[in-house]
């Protein structure tokens, strides 16, 4: 009998990548989503029930229909521009909607849990690359939930012995390379597919924030992670709960910075098109550089990113774009 998993927000970007790979490897997948931000079509190989983190009579019913043994959560808001303007939202659905989670997991005796952090948690890098000793000071709520969030583990973990594993994402970009699954937020703030967007003529160009900065080309640097390697790392953390009890965490990196100008070129290079473009001044609280220490997960879970080159991550990128489905 296959193992049953839950992976909340699995309609989403990554959830659903995950709950692909999910069902690939023989696992029996429930996501839950609200839809709010996730699509129906992207949920593959995997019963949807549609309902809400914040409803804890809906995640009781949920943890009543099937016994999961592990459950992974990426049902969180994560518009850093949002959490400015609207952090209740914020602390209401990344906070409060994970501890009722949490809890419903306690009352069913689940005892495994992958959770959805980011590198936002860290603020304006001291040095890079970054590791996970690295001082934190979010810049903002999106990133102080988050750090919440790891806080709640590590006291859960004492408390009541629950397993989890933390991964801090940098910059998650590509799609999945058949072409039928990719990112679809709705308002697209991530560099990778507006940069394509703006090629494909769906914006009028692509707007690059600050030209000034001290780096090679005066442009941001950023650490990009294909969504595959990105999701193979949750499925190696399923073997480490096996092993280690505990809260673990982990970044998530290829090691390697692009700058925005490098981004542009590797997708006139895919695509055989120019990158149409304008400057503006810089935003407030944009790092000049921020890059991933792995090597702590490449050790501990035994992971290496297989996408790893910029063109195939832009290259996977373009193909979703061009054959979106929804």
């Amino acid at each position: 009998m296959s193992e049953s998993v839950l992976v909340c927000g699995g309609a989403g970007y990554i959830g659903s990548h995950m709950t692909r790979l999910l069902a690939e490897e023989g696992f029996d997948v429930t996501v839950f989503d609200n839809l709010s931000s996730g699509h129906r079509e992207a949920v593959r190989g995997a019963r949807l029930v549609v309902g809400d983190v914040n409803d804890r009579a809906a995640l009781d019913d949920l943890f009543r229909s099937k016994r999961f043994t592990a459950v992974f959560h990426f049902a969180a808001l994560i518009s850093v521009s949002d959490s400015v303007s609207d952090p209740a939202s914020y602390y209401r659905n990344n906070v409060v909607g994970t501890l009722n989670l949490l809890d419903a997991m306690r009352a069913a005796g689940v005892e495994r849990f992958v959770f959805s952090s980011t590198a936002a948690t860290y603020g304006n890098p001291e040095y890079t690359p970054i590791d996970e000793d690295h001082p934190h000071r979010p810049l903002n709520s999106y990133g102080r939930t988050k750090k919440m969030v790891e806080e709640v583990l590590a006291d859960y973990a004492v408390a009541y012995g629950l397993k989890s594993v933390c991964f801090r994402y940098f910059n998650a970009a590509g799609a999945h390379p058949d072409g039928t699954m990719g990112e679809a937020h709705d308002p697209e703030t991530h560099l990778v597919p507006n940069v394509l967007r703006a090629i494909a003529g769906e914006i009028p160009a692509l707007q690059i924030f600050g030209r000034d900065y001290p780096t090679p080309d005066g442009t941001c640097v950023r650490d990009y992670i294909h969504i595959l390697d990105l999701c193979s790392a949750h499925l190696a953390a399923l073997g480490w709960m096996g092993r280690e009890g505990g809260a673990s965490i982990f970044n998530l990196g290829n090691g390697a910075g692009f700058s925005i100008l490098e981004v542009m070129a590797a997708a006139e290079k895919v695509t055989g098109r120019p990158v149409p473009h304008s400057f503006a001044p810089r935003r407030a609280g944009d790092a000049a550089v921020l890059v991933a220490d792995s090597s702590k997960a490449r050790q501990a879970l035994g992971w290496t990113p297989r996408f790893a080159d910029l063109s195939t991550i832009v290259e996977t990128a373009w193909r979703w774009q061009t054959n979106r489905a929804y």
